[in-house]
């Protein structure tokens, strides 16, 4: 089963978390944490800056590593890397989403999370007390 590595930004504000919902893909319609794959000879950091920048036309402040998921899909083994994260634009522009919300303590089980975000929901509600 091949590899896939990844890094994803917990990006929080006054107490909500962001999502995006994909558009496209096996997956569409479903909710994860914004970012995408690590490229050769890239830090997950470097890799979530660049991806912010591309999906969201977005910048963002990488923090601590939250977690690394380790996660089985039917078809290929995902490795994510969750950073705490700010965002530092004022706006952002969904180039690869359907929708994006800020997400409260109250409707972060509101949305259908892909199974390997779903597991850090309950992790981050700590953060946005």
């Amino acid at each position: 089963m091949k590899t896939i590595e990844v890094a994803a930004a917990v990006i929080i504000r006054e107490g909500k978390v962001f999502a995006t919902q994909r558009g496209y893909g096996q997956w569409q319609g479903w909710w994860e944490f914004p970012g995408g794959k690590i490229e050769s000879g890239e830090r997950p950091q470097e890799a979530l800056v660049r991806e912010i920048q591309e999906e969201l036309d977005a910048e963002i402040e990488v923090g601590d590593l939250l977690e690394t998921v380790e996660w089985d899909y039917p078809d290929f083994h995902l490795t994510m890397h969750c950073f705490l994260c700010s965002i530092l634009s004022d706006s952002f522009h969904l180039n690869e989403h359907e929708a994006a919300a800020w997400l409260t303590p109250e409707a972060l089980h509101s949305v259908n999370w892909l199974p390997a975000d779903e597991g850090l929901v309950d992790r981050i509600s700590e953060f946005l007390v």
